[in-house]
């Protein structure tokens, strides 16, 4: 594994092209293009973040199109997470658009589902995760989560983190668009700062409603 020395500005270029040319010719044609200027650098980004974020993979660029009205055989961005539990963890993707970091879980089992709520309903623990999120909210995070409608059936519609109980997944991302710092080794330390922001939303669901 090779030491991080950024992410290529080139590999926006890459996703550029990729959205005009998404076949499979084109990227066997440019396949060392998506490895030098987006795979391997994500990588070698894990690898480094490992030690504070725990470990990192880089989701495939396939798509699954066995279900799906769109064809196009190639993703248009490159995702990556890092985790010490499953399914709760650390974010970051790449695309035509720029980066976006982001934390939390998407997955919700019911019994993670029942964790979550009785934890938010619970006066010191849901406190915690209202103080943590209005944190995250106030340093440029878009707080987000699959959510329900109305609060759910069981607590009151006037309870005082009823916004949170509507939540069926938590999450919260960052789209920095293409940072001056992107393609240098600073890099490294600029999104390990970011997921640092989202750690105590992290450690409260990996405490209160893990998997």
């Amino acid at each position: 594994m090779t030491t991080f020395q950024g992410i290529p500005a080139g590999a926006f270029d890459f996703y550029a092209e990729l959205q005009d040319n998404n076949n499979r010719d084109w990227w066997l044609e440019h396949k060392e293009n998506y490895q030098v200027l987006v795979r391997d650098p994500l990588a070698s980004l894990l690898a480094e973040l490992k030690p504070r974020f725990g470990p990192g993979r880089l989701f495939r660029p396939n798509r699954d199109i066995r279900f799906s009205h769109d064809k196009s055989p190639y993703k248009t961005a490159q995702g990556a997470f890092a985790s010490v539990q499953e399914g709760v963890g650390y974010y970051l993707q790449i695309s035509a658009h720029g980066l976006v970091v982001g934390g939390g879980y998407h997955s919700h089992s019911p019994a993670q589902l029942v964790r979550y709520r009785n934890s938010v309903d619970a006066s010191g623990t849901g406190d915690s995760l209202r103080h943590i999120v209005d944190a995250i909210a106030a340093a440029g995070f878009a707080v987000e989560g699959e959510k329900l409608k109305t609060v759910p059936r069981g607590y009151a519609r006037d309870h005082p983190r009823a916004e949170l109980l509507k939540h069926k997944s938590l999450a919260a991302s960052m789209d920095l668009g293409r940072p001056d710092w992107l393609d240098s080794p600073a890099a490294g330390q600029e999104l390990s700062g970011l997921w640092e922001k989202l750690r105590p939303m992290v450690d409260w669901v990996g405490r209160h409603a893990a998997p």
